[in-house]
């Protein structure tokens, strides 16, 4: 069980590294993904069901990889901010889903790089080895 713990403890900022890229990729994507859709079908501001589940399947995915990833980092300010950004993230795609606020769409790329750059961050500063530990 230990080895599955540290397992998952060092892969957590990869799989975060690697989920919020994709996710900012998706976001990215998506305004080409409605033009080119707009071309080709007579409603254009149908979003599709399964474009929308990968919103929340990368929100779930970036979930897990913050919680592994601030479960043993020793930096507070990179656990505060990694959650921080992850709530602002969940906002934003809850707020695209269900129209409450006016937001821009670009206003989801900061959140989303937010928690790129803190997993680049959390996984070479933040983490204690046997020989030594960063500095809180």
């Amino acid at each position: 069980m230990s080895n599955i713990l540290k397992i998952q403890n060092s892969k957590a900022d990869a799989i975060g590294i690697m989920a919020s890229s994709l996710c900012l990729i998706h976001c990215i994507a998506t305004p080409f993904v409605f033009i080119t859709h707009a071309c080709v079908a007579t409603t254009c501001s149908a979003t599709p069901a399964w474009w929308k589940l990968i919103d929340y399947t990368f929100l779930i995915v970036a979930l897990i990889a913050i919680y592994f990833a601030t479960k043993h980092s020793i930096k507070k300010w990179v656990r505060i901010t990694l959650w921080l950004s992850w709530t602002l993230l969940a906002a934003i795609i809850l707020n695209e889903s269900l129209h409450l606020i006016p937001i821009p769409h670009w206003f989801i790329y900061i959140p989303s790089l937010s928690i790129v750059f803190l997993h680049f961050y959390n996984r070479k500063y933040c983490h204690c080895t046997k020989d030594k530990c960063c500095s809180a």
